[in-house]
């Protein structure tokens, strides 16, 4: 994973939701209380990017993402769902991994890479096995950290 991208403990949180405006407006929530950014731009500006079409990734991911103006960097929250919802997906299957991305605003391709770096995690197929068993949110920040070790290195 991209070593730019700021990853807290307090980003991580395992959720009971039954429904992708809920799934949004959580994923603001923790990246608001991880990272100091406004809940309710956030929330605007995933609402505003959805409403241009999905961010089900498929494999039960879904990437939701925007950009904002208090944000110094890329920073990720991960919402592991008890329940799978639809989250009208690429492959149309339900959705139980959400890994939300806010970026600063005028972070074009820095934006685009951190992207292509929560893609890659989520097209592993022992990664996603994993972060599903993890016990707690304590074991997926491990995984999620012990990854972006990996990757730079």
């Amino acid at each position: 994973m991209d070593v730019n991208l700021a990853l807290s403990p307090q980003a991580i949180a395992f959720a009971r939701l039954d429904s992708k405006p809920k799934v949004l407006q959580r994923t603001a929530e923790v990246l608001a209380a991880a990272y100091g950014v406004n809940a309710d731009e956030v929330l605007e500006n995933l609402e505003a990017r959805e409403a241009l079409g999905s961010t089900g990734f498929g494999r039960g991911v879904a990437i939701p993402h925007c950009r904002c103006k208090d944000v110094r960097r890329p920073s990720l929250a991960l919402i592991r769902l008890e329940t799978p919802i639809d989250f009208a997906a690429a492959d149309s299957r339900p959705v139980s991994l959400i890994c939300g991305l806010v970026s600063p605003e005028n972070a074009g391709a820095t934006h685009l890479h951190a992207l292509a770096a929560i893609s890659r995690l989520t097209r592993d197929e022992a990664m996603l096995q994993m972060l599903a068993d993890a016990p707690d949110t304590e074991a997926a920040y491990a995984l999620l950290t012990n990854q972006f070790l990996r990757d730079a290195a």
